[in-house]
């Protein structure tokens, strides 16, 4: 994951863009790049959006996680470290026994 980020900084870097990627820039970008991506899916089945949109589908894809792992990386937040604290906190709100096989939200069940 490392070598990954230090890449993808290395890009910015080279460009001089990091000026310009500040932590409320870069949310902004995550959900821009979000729309983009929802926008596959738009009034078709996943099927079809597989199907039609796949390859736009990743680079929108690529793009939510190159400024998901830039803003991690400014704010010194460990990429492991955070996914694996929430996904405990998941197992709190989400036990097995009360979520299996339903899509309930926490508060509801």
């Amino acid at each position: 994951m490392e070598d990954l980020i230090n890449e993808i900084n290395h890009f910015r870097d080279e460009r001089d863009w990091r000026q310009f990627h500040h932590p409320k820039d870069l949310a902004i970008s995550i959900s821009l790049e979000a729309s983009e991506l929802l926008e596959n899916f738009q009034w078709l089945t996943d099927g079809e959006a597989l199907q039609e949109n796949t390859e736009n589908i990743r680079q929108e894809l690529a793009d939510v996680l190159i400024y998901s792992l830039m803003l991690a990386s400014d704010l010194n937040l460990d990429v492991k470290e955070i996914i694996r604290s929430k996904m405990k906190l998941n197992a709190i709100k989400y036990p097995v026994e009360k979520s299996k096989g339903t899509k309930e939200k926490y508060t509801e069940l």
